[in-house]
């Protein structure tokens, strides 16, 4: 984290992001969060519906969340018993005070409860949600259960991580060789695993209205084995992004059959992004599919971690005609910063600090 990170974009796009998943969150409990630059509680009233507010009562500016109880549909400040409606933030009641003043209030966050993860809003200007999270029918229906999640924490931008589904050169780079290379950059392109090649087909496009904060990317999988093709290993992958920190990868297979990686990022810091992969897999598979494909998924992602830990955010990068996409994915990233997005302060040379 001591190098140079480069001439960054706004490090918090607006959009939807996963705060943590719903079964983290029981009945009558509180959480602490720290993402986005804002400290967060969310809590879960006895009827099931869940709250995100600012963590620090403006009463003296005790964190609701640390011993903070839920109080019907509010949460109690756990220092002077101060409670705060979930739905609006509206202070409902002080022990020991005659009256509560009308503007006492929390400031809440727009939440929702999709696939099995609490996420919350997040615009620099306040702006109400402008696209709704998609429903992933098969989670919510169970046709497609749950067959485990991986997580990361990764160094760098939150845009880099998107921006490889419109880098389609370093596909074959480096995911050419083979999984069992692993993850380490200095052994992938061993000799001993080079009997075995992966051979990717991609192609990133953005979506068109009403669907713009959304893109596209059709991926075909092919293996080799001493140069002769495995059909078993034949793999179509769509990959739905969905505004800045949400992706849908959906795989199909002939004999394997269908499941999903859902892949939610979500910046706690401006260079720290907390990453999650979720697969569901169809019921009549057998566990050891899905969970061969997260752990190919999750080596794979691995080798991206290396270069973006290290690597340097260039506003202008030295692209050939065959990088077009790059510059088409940063113009359509953009549309998730606004005027008022949070810059990173510029550092300064010398002692003057």
């Amino acid at each position: 984290r001591a190098r140079r990170p480069g001439a960054l974009p706004p490090p918090y796009p607006n959009g939807w992001y996963r705060l943590l998943d719903s079964a983290q969150l029981p009945r009558g409990g509180v959480r602490s969060l720290a993402l986005l630059g804002e400290q967060l509680a969310a809590f879960r009233t006895q009827d099931g519906q869940a709250y995100v507010v600012d963590a620090y009562c403006p009463h003296l500016g005790a964190n609701l969340a640390a011993g903070g109880r839920v109080m019907g549909n509010c949460i109690q400040c756990p220092f002077h018993g101060w409670q705060f409606r979930g739905e609006d933030g509206k202070c409902t009641s002080i022990p020991y005070a005659e009256k509560v003043p009308d503007f006492a209030r929390v400031r809440t966050w727009p939440s929702c409860e999709v696939n099995g993860m609490l996420l919350v809003w997040y615009h620099c200007e306040g702006v109400s949600p402008t696209w709704a999270v998609p429903e992933q029918r098969e989670i919510t229906t169970q046709e497609w259960v749950f067959h485990g999640q991986t997580e990361h924490l990764v160094d760098a931008h939150i845009q880099e991580i998107p921006e490889n589904a419109a880098d389609t050169a370093h596909l074959a780079f480096l995911h050419g060789p083979a999984i069992l290379g692993g993850s380490d950059l200095r052994y992938t392109r061993s000799k001993l695993w080079d009997f075995m090649k992966h051979i990717w087909k991609a192609d990133w496009q953005p979506e068109p209205e009403p669907n713009k904060h959304c893109s596209q990317l059709l991926v075909q999988h092919t293996a080799t084995i001493f140069g002769k093709h495995v059909s078993l290993m034949d793999l179509m992958v769509s990959a739905r992004q969905v505004g800045p920190g949400l992706v849908f990868l959906i795989f199909e297979h002939a004999f394997l059959g269908h499941g999903i990686i859902l892949q939610t990022v979500t910046p706690l810091e401006p260079l720290l992004q907390n990453v999650v992969h979720k697969i569901y897999y169809q019921k009549n598979i057998p566990a050891i599919i899905p969970k061969f494909i997260l752990r190919a998924e999750c080596i794979q992602f691995e080798r991206d971690i290396t270069i973006w830990n290290n690597k340097q955010y260039l506003p202008k990068p030295l692209l050939v005609r065959e990088d077009s996409s790059i510059q088409k994915h940063r113009r359509w990233y953009a549309q998730f910063y606004s005027e008022k997005s949070m810059r990173l302060p510029a550092q300064k040379e010398g002692l003057d600090w």
